[in-house]
C-alpha cells in the first residue's frame, strides 16, 4: 500500500508538470476566432489534466492514510504535499468559476514547487507520538491546509497581475522586485534540484559536533559542505567546508540546515542567470507580451475571491480548531508558541487586506503587492517556522 501511494504521488506531479506545459501553450498569439478557439481547446485539455492529477494525488492521501492509520499529514512530507494538494484544489475551483487559462500557468508551477519540496523530506511512515495521537489532528491541519491553499491562490494571481500592469520598458523598483520574486522561486527548484541530485548520488559527509546543548554529536549533511558547524570536526575526506556556520545559529542541526540554505540561494542564482542568458531580458519582461489580452481587473477579482474564500477556512482551522486542541493537549488555548504567533500573523494580516480592499485606492496594484506579501507570510510559516524555529510544534 505504502507503494502504491508513492507512484500515485508521482504521477499526480507528472500530470501537473504536463497540465502545466498545456495552460502555457494556450497563451497564444493567435488572434480572432482562432485564438479563441485555441485558447479554449488548450485550456480545457490542462483543466482535465488538472482534474486527473487531482484524482492521483487523492488517491496517495488515501492510501497513505490506510497504510498509516492515521491522516498523512503529521511531518513535514505528509503536510507539505497536502498543502500542495490543497493548492492544485483550489485551482480547480476557481478556474472553474473564472476560465482563466493564465491563471493554470503560474498556479500550477507554483503547486508543482510546494510538492517538490515536500518530496525532499524523510518519507518513512512513523507511528503518531503522543502529541498528534488525536482527532484534532485530521479536523485542524487539513483545515488550515485548504484555507492557506486557497490563500495561496491570490498570490499567483496577484502575480499575474503585476506582470500584467507594471511597465517592463523601464527598470524601476517594480520591475527589481517582480524579479526578486521570480529569484524566490527558482531558490525553490534549486533546493528540490540540490536536494535530488545529492539524494541520487548517495551523497553524505559527516561532523563531529558540539550542539546547543553542549552534547557531543554526529552531524550527517546531505549536501556538500559549503558552510560546516562552528564547532565541528569533519571525519571524512569529502569536499570540506569553505565557512563556519555563526555560532548564534544553535537550533537543531542549524549548520547543515544553514549549508542548505545557501546551496538553494546559488542554485537559485545559476538558474536565473541561464534563464536571463536565454530570454536576453528580464523574467517578467519575456512573460508580459503573453498577458497583454488578458484583463487586469478580472486577475485582481479573483484575488481578492480568493482571499475572501480562504480567509474564513483558514481562520477556522489555523486559530479556533488550532485553540480548541491546545485546551485539550496543553490545558491552554493560547501560549505564544512561535507556530501560534505567526497563524495569529498570517490571520490579521489577511484581515487587513480585507480591511483595506473597503477602502478606495486599495484595488488593483496596491492589493496585488499585498497578495505577494501574504504568500512571503505563509511560506515563512512553512519553512522557517517548521525548520528554524524550535518551539512545541517542532515534532513537524
Amino acid at each position: 500500500m505504502a507503494q502504491l501511494s508513492s507512484n500515485l504521488l508521482y504521477i499526480a506531479f507528472i500530470i501537473y508538470l504536463i497540465a502545466t506545459a498545456v495552460f502555457a501553450m494556450s497563451l497564444s498569439d493567435k488572434k480572432g476566432k482562432e485564438k479563441a478557439a485555441y485558447t479554449k481547446k488548450w485550456g480545457r485539455t490542462g483543466y482535465v489534466l488538472s482534474i486527473l492529477g487531482f484524482i492521483s494525488q487523492l488517491g496517495y492521501f488515501v492510501t497513505r492514510w490506510i497504510a498509516s492509520g492515521h491522516a498523512p499529514v503529521s511531518n513535514l512530507f505528509e503536510f507539505t504535499t497536502f498543502f500542495g494538494m490543497m493548492m492544485v484544489f483550489a485551482f480547480i475551483l476557481l478556474y472553474g468559476i473564472y476560465r482563466t487559462n493564465a491563471l493554470g500557468v503560474f498556479a500550477m508551477p507554483i503547486a508543482l514547487l510546494v510538492i517538490a519540496y515536500g518530496s525532499m523530506f524523510p518519507k518513512d511512515i512513523a507511528p503518531l507520538i503522543p502529541a498528534l495521537q488525536s482527532d484534532w489532528l485530521k479536523i485542524h491541519v487539513t483545515t488550515a491546509a485548504l484555507g492557506e491553499g486557497i490563500l495561496s491562490i491570490s498570490f499567483a494571481a496577484g502575480f499575474i497581475y503585476l506582470i500584467r500592469v507594471v511597465d517592463q520598458s523601464i527598470s524601476s523598483k517594480k520591475t527589481k522586485m517582480l524579479e526578486i520574486i521570480m529569484y524566490l522561486l527558482l531558490c525553490v527548484l534549486g533546493f528540490v534540484l540540490v536536494s535530488a541530485i545529492s539524494s541520487a548520488a548517495g551523497y553524505e559527509t559527516k561532523f563531529d559536533w558540539t550542539d546547543k546543548r553542549d552534547q557531543k554529536t554526529e552531524l550527517t549533511y546531505n549536501v556538500p559542505a559549503l558552510v560546516g558547524p562552528p564547532n565541528g570536526t569533519q571525519t571524512d575526506n569529502h569536499f570540506g567546508p569553505l565557512l563556519k556556520s555563526p555560532s548564534w545559529m544553535n537550533g537543531d542541526e542549524a549548520p547543515k540546515k544553514f549549508n542548505t540554505f545557501i546551496w538553494s540561494l546559488l542554485m537559485g542564482g545559476v538558474l536565473y542567470g541561464i534563464i536571463r542568458l536565454i530570454l536576453r531580458k528580464r523574467i517578467a519582461a519575456a512573460i508580459q507580451p503573453k498577458l497583454m489580452n488578458l484583463k487586469p481587473d478580472l486577475v485582481d477579482e479573483i484575488s481578492y475571491r480568493s482571499v475572501a474564500i480562504g480567509f474564513p477556512v483558514f481562520t477556522l482551522g489555523a486559530l479556533i480548531f488550532a485553540m480548541i486542541w491546545a485546551q485539550q493537549a496543553w490545558t491552554r488555548f493560547w501560549g505564544w508558541d512561535p507556530k501560534e504567533v505567526w497563524a495569529l500573523i498570517t490571520f490579521l494580516f489577511y484581515a487587513a487586506y480585507l480591511h483595506f480592499r473597503l477602502s478606495r485606492g486599495w484595488h488593483g496594484e496596491k492589493s496585488a503587492w499585498l497578495c505577494v506579501i501574504g504568500f512571503v507570510i505563509i511560506m515563512f510559516n512553512l519553512v522557517a517556522v517548521n525548520l528554524v524555529i524550535s518551539g512545541l510544534h517542532s515534532y513537524a
